[in-house]
Order: C-alpha cells, then structure tokens, then sequence
C-alpha cells in the first residue's frame, strides 16, 4: 500500500513523500519513506503508522543533510509497479 506524507522545504514548498506500508507477521503496520535512509516506524493500524512516520519524518528533516534531500526531492518520473511472480 502506498501514502504520501506532506512535508515543506525551506522556502514554504509543500513536497508530498512517498510512503510504503506493509502488513508484518506480527499483525503490525510497517512505514517507510523511501526517500531518507533508515526513515521507518511501525503501528498497529494504517492511520497509527501514518501518525508515526510523518514524526519520524520531521525528526530526520531536523538534520541539514536529509533537507537538502528533501529540496532535491523530484517525484516527476517515479512511480510504484507490481510484478508477479511465481510462489
């Protein structure tokens, strides 16, 4: 399942991140945005993964490198595929 998660840059741009959630064994959402390195968390609903991350997020905007990540952040020509194969 994929999210987006609204962040600003430093000049009031609005940015929406991608985000992944998936179902672990444990019955536990996982959330990661692919965009920042280790940027992931967990819930045991949709929207409590969601709550989590977007502070995670805000965490990890606080160091000045993952800004200038995030204000190079270009989501033109991304997109999210399925590819089946065989179990």
């Amino acid at each position: 399942m994929k999210k987006a998660v609204i962040a600003r840059t430093t000049d009031g741009d609005v940015k929406a991140l991608p985000v992944f959630i998936q179902r672990d064994d444990d019955g536990w959402y996982v959330a990661e945005c692919p965009v920042f390195d280790g940027c992931f968390t967990q819930g045991k609903t949709v929207d409590e993964a969601l709550l989590n991350i977007r502070e995670v997020i805000e965490l990890v905007l606080e160091e000045p490198d993952q800004r200038e990540r995030l204000e190079a952040y270009d989501p033109v020509g991304s997109g999210v595929y399925s590819v089946a194969v065989r179990a």
